[in-house]
C-alpha cells in the first residue's frame, strides 16, 4: 500500500540533490521510519572509506566517532557466505542497546555504518553458492542489524581468472537481488574490485567493465584496490591516476573512466601501511597530493583505505589536505 510516510519520503529523496549544502531537511512531521530512513539516505561524493577487520583488544563495538574524524564511510568487515565474521559478528554480539546507541553517535556524526562482504577469504562463486540466495540473506542481515548499506568486496580470482563470465554472472544477479531488497536511496550498495579487473580485453567475461554494463547503474560507487598488484603497480600518482603499467593496461583511475565508468563513482583504495598489504603503498602526504591533481581534473569521488585502526583520523587529515580539508 502506498503510505503518507512513503509518499513524503519519495518526495523528500527526490529533492536532496538539488538542495544547498547548508538546507536542512524538514524531519519533524515525518514518522520513525521515514527518519530512519532519511538517515540512511546515500551521501553524495566525495566519500572517505574505512575498513575495519583487526580485532582491538578491549574494543566494543566500532571506534569512536573521533577516532575516525574525516571518514563519512565505515565498513565492519566481513559478513561471508557462512556468516559474520570479525567486525560484523562483533556488531552482532554487543547487543542491540549498544548498537542503537553508536549509530546514533554515527549518525550525528554523519558517518555511514555499513558492512562489507566476502573479502580475500570468501570465493561464493567457486564455492558454489547461489547469487539470489546469498544476496537475500546478507540483505536480511543488513537490515536486522540496522546498517547504512553494504560494500561487495568480491575477491574470488579463481572465478574471475576462469575467463567464462561466472564471476560476472554472479556479480550481476546478487547485485540486481541486492538492490531488490536494499532500495537505492534508501541503502548503501558499493564494491570494491581489484584495479586489474576494469582492464579492457584482459578477462574472458569482461571483468568488471561487464559488471559496470550490467549492473553499475545499481552500484552507488567503486572502492577500487590499487593495491596488492605487483611492486612497482600504482605507486606514482602518474601510475595511479594516468597510465597504468602493461602488465595491467588501461587501469589508473582516469583510463577506468575512458572505459565508460562513471568517474564520480571511482574511489581511489589504499592501504594505511606497508603492512596492511603486500604492495602499492602510497604514503599519505603524496596520496594528498594524487588527489588534488585529481581533483583539479574534475574527479570529486574520494579514498578508501585499508584498515583501521592503522588508518585513522590522523591519516585521512593528511590524505584529504590538499583537496577536501578536514
Amino acid at each position: 500500500m502506498f503510505s503518507k510516510t512513503f509518499a513524503v519520503l519519495t518526495f523528500l529523496l527526490s529533492a536532496v540533490s538539488h538542495l544547498s549544502p547548508v538546507f536542512s531537511l524538514p524531519v519533524e512531521g515525518l514518522d520513525a521510519s521515514a527518519r530512519s530512513i532519511l538517515a540512511r539516505a546515500t551521501p553524495a561524493a566525495p566519500h572517505f572509506v574505512a575498513y575495519s577487520d583487526k580485532w582491538i583488544n578491549g574494543e566494543n563495538g566500532p571506534p569512536a566517532v573521533s577516532d575516525i574524524n574525516g571518514f563519512n564511510v565505515f565498513a565492519l568487515s566481513f559478513i561471508l557466505t557462512s556468516g559474520p565474521a570479525d567486525q560484523a559478528k562483533e556488531w552482532v554480539n554487543i547487543g542491540a542497546a549498544a548498537r542503537s546507541n553508536i549509530k546514533a553517535q554515527y549518525a550525528a556524526a554523519g558517518i555511514k555504518l555499513i558492512v562489507s562482504a566476502f573479502g580475500a577469504t570468501d570465493t561464493p562463486t567457486t564455492k558454489g553458492a547461489n547469487a539470489v540466495d546469498t544476496a537475500n540473506t546478507i540483505a536480511a542481515w543488513v537490515k536486522q542489524y540496522d546498517l547504512d548499506g553494504i560494500d561487495v568486496d568480491y575477491e574470488d580470482e579463481t572465478a574471475m581468472n576462469k575467463g567464462d563470465g561466472s564471476a560476472e554472472t554472479w556479480l550481476s544477479s546478487f547485485t540486481t537481488q541486492l538492490r531488490k531488497e536494499l532500495p537505492q536511496g534508501q541503502y548503501i550498495l558499493t564494491h570494491a574490485p581489484l584495479a586489474p579487473w576494469f582492464s579492457p580485453n584482459k578477462f574472458g567475461g569482461g571483468g568488471y567493465l561487464t559488471v559496470n554494463k550490467n549492473v553499475g547503474s545499481l552500484i552507488d560507487w567503486y572502492n577500487i584496490q590499487f593495491y596488492n598488484q605487483g611492486t612497482s603497480e600504482y605507486t606514482t600518482c602518474n601510475g595511479l591516476l594516468t597510465t597504468s603499467s602493461n602488465t595491467w593496461p588501461k587501469t589508473a583511475l582516469f583510463q577506468i573512466a575512458a572505459s565508460g565508468v562513471t568517474q564520480d563513482k571511482l574511489v581511489i583504495g589504499k592501504p594505511a601501511t606497508t603492512s596492511d598489504a603486500s604492495n602499492g603503498y602510497i604514503a599519505p602526504a603524496t596520496l594528498a597530493t594524487c588527489l588534488k591533481d585529481a581533483k583539479a581534473k574534475g574527479w570529486d569521488a574520494g579514498a578508501m583505505v585499508w584498515e583501521y585502526p592503522d588508518a585513522a583520523a590522523a591519516w585521512i587529515k593528511t590524505v584529504r589536505s590538499d583537496s577536501w580539508p578536514v
